[in-house]
């Protein structure tokens, strides 16, 4: 894949300003039920003029410059506006608290940040230093900034093209931080368009798809392959307006291409076999006649009855899950990456999926295996390195630069790969066995009940996991029925695991958590990862106690 040959960002949306200038681009719903349509003219229009804006600002050249907003078709024109300006976007995610969101503007330098789409502005605003210029979005919460739409009413349209270096820095992204603070992953425009070109390519993306955006724009996965997605190909994206009105923002959209983290994947599962108990819907697709009406609708219950692929990312996903989607007929495709090569790593091809497997390295990609089995992986989007961080960066490289994910794993006779676990996440028991939580945890993820789980145990003379149930599952356990029934299918389940794993790894116990697991209380990061110390810490002092009890199932 020649960068010469791949268009860069800016270069990308010049095209479509006037290839597709009528062609709706994006879709904002603006509450009330009511959106707002962007053409492509409209869309690089107020990116263009909000880019005079900034220029007029005379910040120092290639200023960094932060976006800290919830999913919106401003958050996409700002990112464009800061290139157009020559500066650097550095998005934060909507999520944080203020200390993470002083810590990101100090580190990074912003000079400047757009504010949006926010839940929690009271709670985030006072990381936001006093130097620091802001502007607001016309979906942000009441403030005394600049509007987004007085300044695009007021400034000229930049009437240049302009064009910013291959191998210039774009923008900065900070991990979600799963343990420690943040780290700056450096991107250059050349890595953005290279996994555009490569992602949509592969999978023949074309200007005829959709997609709703509502995973982080501030996490790599959503920025490449719904915003570069839709700036290499052309295709129309939609935004969720919130958690209530998702389905319905989903039904709007009518998405062909489809992401969602695995939380999500099962949270959707659930939801059927809240409509129709899981051996009934089993029992009704096994009958010929009604098969494909049933898995048809529902499909057209999620909204999903468009999709030709379907992408789950950022964790494992159950085996028993990708298989129950994909016995719908949903090609749900599992993919990895990395923030720090813009999760331009390894795919799932259509129709050589693997179940456990996160399938081949995309085009340009390599990879190998370590002698301590981690992979190694070398992209054509891996970043500059970490900003402010050259002693970081030097220890995420080998020596002949491949980047050291931290992720154990195996590649079969097709190059296709499988995560076994996390180095950092693999611990030892008191016998000096060591364990890998991941396989285990998704085999009880395959419950139909269990939202979470955390195998842990370090120090013990077996492992346990700590599981926290779905939202409906929670709301029935204090039914002592209900309760007698889960306790007796979590032992089959436990009983099931501990059959198909090395002695060393069954589990002792399973410690059924009374609570949720969210970003709010600290459990999740904001791509709603497991924070395992977080998670290990706060049951830390019950453990011993649930060791003697000898207990099979414990509730908390």
């Amino acid at each position: 894949m020649e960068t010469a040959q791949t268009a860069l960002p800016l270069e990308m949306i010049y095209h479509w300003e006037t290839a597709r200038a009528e062609s709706i681009y994006m879709t904002q719903p603006v509450g009330g039920g009511k959106t707002v349509d962007y053409t492509w003219r409209r869309a690089v229009g107020e990116a263009r003029r909000m880019a005079s804006y900034l220029k007029s600002l005379n910040l120092p050249e290639k200023s960094r410059i932060g976006i800290v907003s919830k999913n919106c078709a401003h958050w996409i024109m700002a990112d464009w506006a800061i290139w157009m300006a020559g500066h650097i976007s550095v998005p934060l995610y909507p999520t944080l608290n203020a200390d993470t969101v002083q810590y990101i503007l100090e580190h990074s330098g912003c000079e400047a940040l757009f504010v949006g789409k926010l839940d929690d502005w009271d709670g985030m605003k006072s990381g936001v230093p006093d130097a620091i210029h802001c502007i607001s979005f016309p979906l942000s919460p009441k403030t005394d900034f600049p509007t987004w739409d007085d300044l695009v009413a007021k400034y000229p349209p930049l009437k240049e093209n302009v064009q910013r270096d291959p191998d210039e820095l774009a923008t900065i992204v900070y991990t979600s931080g799963s343990t420690g603070r943040p780290k700056g992953v450096m991107l250059d425009f050349k890595s953005l368009a290279i996994a555009a070109e490569g992602g949509t390519s592969l999978l023949e993306v074309t200007a005829n798809e959709r997609m709703l955006s509502y995973l982080p724009l501030s996490h790599v996965f959503e920025r490449y392959l719904v915003e570069l997605g839709s700036m290499k190909r052309g295709f129309r994206v939609y935004f969720a307006e919130s958690l209530d009105t998702f389905v319905e923002d989903l039904r709007r959209a009518e998405p062909t291409l489809f992401l969602a983290v695995p939380r999500i994947w099962t949270k959707f599962q659930h939801g059927v076999f809240e409509k129709m108990p899981q051996k009934k819907l089993d029992r009704l697709l096994r009958i010929p006649v009604l098969n494909r009406i049933i898995k048809k609708k529902v499909l057209t219950n999620l909204g999903l009855q468009h999709v030709k692929f379907a992408g789950s990312g950022s964790a494992p996903l159950s085996h028993d899950i990708l298989e129950w989607y994909r016995n719908l007929g949903l090609e749900l495709l599992e993919g990895y990456g990395m923030s720090e090569n813009f999760a331009y790593s390894h795919t799932t091809r259509p129709g050589r999926a693997r179940t456990g497997y996160v399938g081949e390295p995309l085009p340009g990609v390599d990879v190998k295996i370590s002698e301590e089995g981690e992979v190694l992986v070398k992209s054509p989007a891996t970043m500059m390195g970490y900003y402010r961080d050259e002693e970081k960066t030097r220890q995420t490289f080998t020596e002949d630069g491949y980047l050291r994910t931290g992720d154990k794993g195996e590649l079969d006779e097709l190059g296709r790969l499988k995560i076994t676990g996390r180095i950092k996440e693999i611990f030892k028991t008191s016998k000096g066995k060591y364990i890998a939580p991941a396989p285990i945890e998704n085999q009880l993820m395959s419950h139909p009940d269990v939202e979470m789980v955390c195998v842990s145990g370090a120090n013990q003379t077996q492992p346990h996991a700590l599981v926290m149930l779905s939202e409906e599952a929670l709301s029935k356990s204090s039914d002592p029925e209900f309760r007698e029934e889960l306790e007796k299918s979590f032992t089959e389940l436990m009983a099931q695991i501990n059959q198909s794993v090395d002695p060393h790894e069954k589990l002792k116990f399973i410690a059924v958590v009374d609570g949720e697991w969210t970003m709010e209380n600290d459990f999740l990061t904001p791509t709603l990862k497991l924070k395992r110390n977080v998670v290990e810490d706060a049951y830390a002092d019950r453990v011993d106690d649930w060791y003697r009890a000898g207990e099979a199932i414990i509730w908390e």
